[in-house]
């Protein structure tokens, strides 16, 4: 019985013709993974071991703890600040290890270059029964 319930999966797709396959399917071997996905998500997790090793070696321990905190609430800024910290070590122009206050003087620096991008700019719309007086004493007329 069990010699029955024993077949090879790896096998399996050998066997499939393409025009057997269900539309939605495909015949890759489920063993093998995806393929060029596997290739694509290797390199970015080598990138980002890259990363991870430039900025442990570029910052203290502090500021290295301080980014991680950063990071739960402002992801986009602490992105900004891993990218010019590694662009930096990559060419040469780091000149030490940069220590907490360096780093929250790198983040206010590029908080107050996003700030001066984003503006928020509220205008009222008039109608033409809205009056220009403060008060609304025309409760008078009614009566």
């Amino acid at each position: 019985i069990f010699s029955i319930l024993n077949f090879n999966c790896n096998n399996m797709n050998a066997n499939v013709r393409p025009d057997e396959i269900p539309e939605g399917f495909t015949a890759a071997d489920p063993h093998a993974g995806a393929g060029g996905g596997d290739q694509k998500q290797a390199e970015r997790q080598a990138q980002a071991e890259q990363k991870r090793s430039i900025l442990e070696q570029s910052l203290t321990p502090e500021a290295l703890a301080r980014l991680g905190t950063i990071k739960l609430v402002k992801p986009e800024k602490v992105s900004a600040v891993e990218h010019m910290i590694v662009s930096m070590a990559v060419s040469g122009k780091l000149p030490g290890r940069i220590n907490e206050g360096k780093l929250i003087e790198m983040l206010e620096g590029i908080g107050a270059k996003q700030k001066q991008a984003t503006s928020i700019n509220i205008q009222r719309k008039r109608y033409a029964f809205d009056s220009d007086d403060d008060d609304d004493d025309d409760d008078e007329d009614l009566l």
